[in-house]
C-alpha cells in the first residue's frame, strides 16, 4: 500500500503547475480524481495532441501528468454538476486547482463554499501572483514568473541577454510548493480537525528560490548579472568544450584545484599565485582559457575517468539521450514504464521520492476523458445505472 493511499483528492488542475503537483501526490498514493468538463476534457489534452510526441491523439502532457489518476467528466457550470461535486467534496481530503484568480469563486468551488460542505477539506490554489496584493489578477505563464522572479536576469550572460531556464521552473516550482503546502495543511488537520486553504503564487516561489543570492543583494545593494555557467566565487566552475559533450568542472576547494592542475598537467598554475579562491577569481579569464585549451584535446569520457579518479568534481552536460540512459538514473528507477490506455507501453520520468520499506512504484495509465465517471460516482456517491444515465442525458456528467 502506498503511503498516502488513505487520502482522496479532487484534481481540478490544467496545463503544468497544478497537474505536476497533483501527479506527485498521485504517485505517492493519493487517490486522485481528475474532474474535467464533459466532451473534450480539460484544455491540456489538446496541447500537442496531433504531434509526433502524441499517441492516439493523447497529449504528451496528459500521458505524463495524468498517470495514476481517474477521470470524472462533470459539468461544474450546471447546478446538478455542482451538487455532485459538493457530494464528492464530502468524501475528499483535498481539492487542488490552478485556475486564474476569481474562477473558483464564480464556479462556487472556492474554500468559502467548500468548507461548509466539509470543514476538514484542504484546498490549494496555484496562481501566478497569489490571492492577495495589487497584482493578483495578472495573467501568468511559466516565463512570466521566471522573468518577474529575478532568476531569469542571472541566467545567460551580458552578451546573450536574459535566458529562461530550459525546464519550466516557474510552473514546476509552483507545483512542488503546492505539494508542500497541502502536506503541511494535512499534518495540521491531524491536530486541529480543520482544513485550510493553501495559496501558492508562482512569483512567491521564484523569489524563495533566489535564497542566499537575494540576501546578498539585500545586504549589499549590488544587483547581480548573468554569468552564464560561471560562478561568482569559484574558479574554474564552468562548462568546457571537449571533443564530444561539454564537461562541467566545479572546483570549490583549494585541494580540488591542486588535483585539477595535476591531472591537466598545468604545473605552473599550482603555485602560490593561484592557491586560494580569491586569487583564482582574479585570474578567471587566464585560468579558464588555459583549462579550456587542455580539455579540448580529449573526449568528455576521458576527462570524466581521469578527473573522477582524482576526486575533482566534474560531470558531463548530458542531452536527454545521455541523461535518461545514465546507469545511476536507471538504478534509481527514474525512467519507468507506464501503459497508454490503448495498451502500448510508454517510458516516462519516475518518482523521485524514495521511502525506505515502501512497495515498488506502480503507475496506472493516464485516463481518457470521463473514463471513471460511472465507477467513481457509483462507488463514492452510491448512484446506480439509471441515475447515472439520467445525469448523462441532462449533460451534468460525461
Amino acid at each position: 500500500m502506498k503511503p498516502l493511499s488513505h487520502l482522496v483528492m479532487l484534481d481540478l488542475t490544467h496545463m503544468l503547475a497544478g497537474p505536476y503537483g497533483a501527479m506527485v501526490m498521485a504517485d505517492l498514493g493519493v487517490r486522485t480524481i481528475k474532474i474535467e468538463p464533459p466532451g473534450k476534457g480539460e484544455l491540456t489534452r489538446r496541447l500537442m495532441a496531433q504531434s509526433e510526441y502524441a499517441i492516439d491523439g493523447m497529449s504528451p502532457y496528459v500521458m505524463t501528468l495524468a498517470r495514476n489518476k481517474e477521470s470524472v467528466a462533470l459539468d461544474l457550470k450546471s447546478e446538478e454538476g455542482l451538487q455532485l461535486f459538493y457530494k464528492l467534496v464530502e468524501k475528499a481530503d483535498i481539492v487542488f486547482d490552478n485556475f486564474s484568480p476569481g474562477v473558483t469563486e464564480r464556479l462556487k468551488i472556492d474554500r468559502a463554499h467548500l468548507a461548509p460542505v466539509n470543514p476538514r477539506i484542504v484546498t490549494c490554489s496555484i496562481t501566478g501572483f497569489g490571492n492577495t496584493g495589487p497584482g493578483k489578477n495578472r495573467t501568468a505563464f511559466d516565463m512570466v514568473a521566471q522573468g518577474m522572479g529575478g532568476g531569469m536576469s542571472i541566467t545567460g550572460t551580458p552578451e546573450s541577454g536574459p535566458m529562461r531556464a530550459g525546464i519550466p521552473i516557474g510552473d514546476l516550482g509552483g507545483g512542488m510548493f503546492g505539494v508542500i503546502g497541502i502536506l503541511t495543511a494535512l499534518m495540521e488537520r491531524e491536530r486541529t480537525g480543520q482544513g485550510r486553504h493553501v495559496d501558492i503564487a508562482m512569483l512567491d516561489v521564484q523569489i524563495s528560490l533566489l535564497t542566499y543570492m537575494a540576501t546578498m543583494y539585500l545586504t549589499s545593494g549590488k544587483v547581480p548579472a548573468g554569468e552564464g555557467n560561471a560562478h561568482f566565487a569559484h574558479v574554474p566552475y564552468n562548462t568546457f568544450r571537449t571533443k564530444g559533450r561539454y564537461l562541467i568542472l566545479a572546483v570549490v576547494t583549494d585541494a580540488q584545484w591542486q588535483a585539477l592542475v595535476q591531472v591537466l598537467g598545468l604545473d605552473d598554475l599550482a603555485g602560490p599565485d593561484y592557491a586560494t579562491a580569491p586569487q583564482r577569481l582574479e585570474a578567471r579569464a587566464e585560468i579558464e582559457a588555459r583549462v579550456q585549451a587542455v580539455i579540448a584535446g580529449e573526449h568528455c569520457d576521458h576527462w570524466l575517468e581521469k578527473l573522477g579518479a582524482a576526486r575533482v568534481p566534474c560531470a558531463p552536460v548530458n542531452d536527454f539521450a545521455h541523461a535518461l540512459a545514465d546507469p545511476q538514473v536507471a538504478a534509481r528507477d527514474m525512467v519507468v514504464t507506464v501503459k497508454h490506455p490503448n495498451g502500448r507501453e510508454m517510458k516516462e520520468p519516475g518518482n523521485p521520492v524514495k521511502l525506505s520499506g515502501a512497495e515498488p512504484d506502480s503507475f496506472t495509465p493516464p485516463p481518457l476523458v470521463g473514463q471513471h465517471t460511472d465507477a467513481v460516482l457509483g462507488e463514492l456517491l452510491g448512484l446506480d445505472g439509471d441515475e447515472l444515465a439520467a445525469l448523462r442525458d441532462r449533460g451534468a456528467i460525461g
